[in-house]
């Protein structure tokens, strides 16, 4: 399966058998929605204030739970034994109801150099974000790498949000509430001068000045001149809790806690004001005039009949579940019942109430192969059960060579294109250790050649290439799920990227 060199014509074999394997789960009807039952994992560990479940994408299988008060644990592939990963205690102020260790974001490349990203609530009372290192045991994180990369301060114990997460471009993505209280009392939700009720992105492998960090050139108040701060990303929300990106489109999804009526999902995009607090929900709040085209509604909204504080999911991509692939799902903290939805990037196709869960719902959570679990606030961890009849997603077996393809040996490296998702333009990186014949090529979700962006000799060395949405011939192609894949003597891999409308 793929290519080993160019032949004496100049004709490639082209690998669209491979990514026909890795995207048959993708493009299979979406079946109807159904409830189903939850059962009980990792019953050897009962956690202390569990708030997140998370992986770190290094192909160790590992699964990691964050802990309030400041641990996190890491549990063995086996599902049967677990050792302290990090025990920050001393440095985390969880005495506030909503305060503590947060978040935890494991760098795309943390295979390599082992950086991990944690959240949490410190001193009286500040939100910070900072940077550690694994020590010389892989399995331990240590705490005496730390480097603080940001520090907002909290007017108030509650509404701390700190969710934080990588997305499909690469940048670190962290969520804040408005301040706490409530009503918005601090007047931050539509204060874009302020952190605080908004969701930041920020690039963690450079550094501007003044900074610990450096702000994207293509984040959306870059370089104006009202003070508006150049690292929010989205803003007008009340306390996300809970983001994620989907796995094959790059969606970021976000639950936004509500105040008195409403709780909220929404579809985040660049630049985007959620309405906090001119809206809650649909609703203009508190005699607002929220008429107004610069604010953006939710996916959906619940009242109180059916929840009194939203905790944000994931778009299941897992195997194991193959009936509920492609849905969101998402629960609420205090009736414990969780909900799923298919979504067609423009309206809602499918909801059904899926389970009360046993435990109130402090977060969802995926492991490295995509599977779901539900974090409990009491200590206790869930996955869903198969409907009876219900039939994994198809996955096929792959070849020897194909695998090579899909792992990309260390020979060459396919970097993820910058910015993704984009519009119009996608820059794509790409290394070679030795001199090769090389091709770059776009595909549709469907395995279908759109555009070769190059082909031939390359020296050893980096080298980069931009695609800009069209095929062959010149024409603009429709917004959507693209793939890039990366043909040398030595094998090759592949890459997904996200065209914007």
């Amino acid at each position: 399966m793929g290519i080993r060199a160019a032949s004496a014509s100049g004709s490639w074999k082209r690998p669209v058998r491979c990514l026909l394997l890795l995207f048959i789960a993708s493009t299979a009807t979406a079946q109807p929605l159904a409830p189903r039952e939850l059962e009980r994992v990792f019953d050897f560990a009962r956690f202390d204030d569990p708030l997140l479940l998370t992986h770190a994408g290094d192909g160790s299988g590992h699964i990691f739970v964050v802990e309030r008060p400041g641990r996190v644990r890491l549990i063995d592939p086996d599902g049967q034994t677990e050792k302290i990963f990090l025990d920050h205690r001393a440095s985390v102020n969880s005495n506030p109801g909503e305060g503590g260790l947060l978040g935890l974001a494991f760098h795309p490349d943390f295979a390599v150099n082992g950086r991990v990203f944690v959240s949490y609530t410190h001193g009286d009372l500040f939100s910070r974000v900072s940077e550690m290192r694994v020590s010389d045991d892989a399995d331990v994180l240590d705490a005496a790498t730390e480097r603080v990369m940001l520090e907002v301060s909290q007017p108030a114990g509650n509404h701390n949000g700190g969710m934080i997460a990588f997305g499909p471009d690469g940048m670190l993505y962290v969520g804040l509430g408005d301040g706490g209280a409530s009503n918005d009392r601090f007047m931050n939700g539509q204060d874009p001068t302020t952190l605080l009720g908004t969701i930041l992105r920020l690039d963690v492998d450079r550094v501007d000045a003044g900074l610990s960090y450096a702000i994207p050139p293509d984040n959306p108040f870059v370089g104006n001149t009202d003070d508006w701060r150049e690292e929010i990303w989205a803003w007008g929300l009340r306390n996300p809790w809970r983001f994620s990106f989907d796995r094959v489109t790059g969606d970021l999804w976000a639950g936004d806690v509500g105040q008195g009526a409403f709780e909220e999902i929404d579809l985040v995009v660049r630049g985007g004001n959620y309405g906090w607090n001119i809206q809650e929900g649909f609703n203009c709040f508190q005699g607002s005039d929220c008429q107004r085209a610069d604010l953006l509604l939710p996916v959906l909204q619940y009242g109180r009949s059916h929840g009194v504080s939203v905790t944000g999911g994931y778009v299941y991509r897992g195997q194991r579940l193959g009936d509920l692939h492609g849905a969101y799902v998402y629960g609420d903290f205090g009736s414990a019942n969780i909900w799923a939805i298919r979504h067609d990037g423009t309206a809602i196709t499918d909801s059904v109430r899926l389970v009360r869960s046993p435990s109130n719902i402090s977060s969802f959570g995926e492991d490295e192969e995509g599977e779901l679990y539900v974090v409990g606030y009491d200590g206790w961890i869930y996955r869903f059960l198969p409907l009876p009849g219900e039939q994994p997603v198809v996955t096929a077996v792959l070849d020897e060579a194909s695998a090579e393809i899909l792992q990309g040996p260390s020979r060459f490296e396919l970097q993820q294109g910058y910015p993704n998702p984009f519009n119009p333009t996608t820059t794509i990186r790409y290394t070679l250790a030795q001199e090769s014949a090389a091709q770059i090529t776009v595909f549709d979700i469907l395995g279908q050649r759109v555009r070769t962006l190059a082909a031939g000799r390359h020296a050893a060395g980096q080298h980069q290439v931009q695609w800009q949405g069209d095929d062959d011939s010149g024409h603009l192609v429709a917004p959507g799920v693209y793939l890039y894949h990366l043909e040398t003597e030595d094998g090759g891999t592949t890459r997904r990227m996200v065209l914007l409308k």
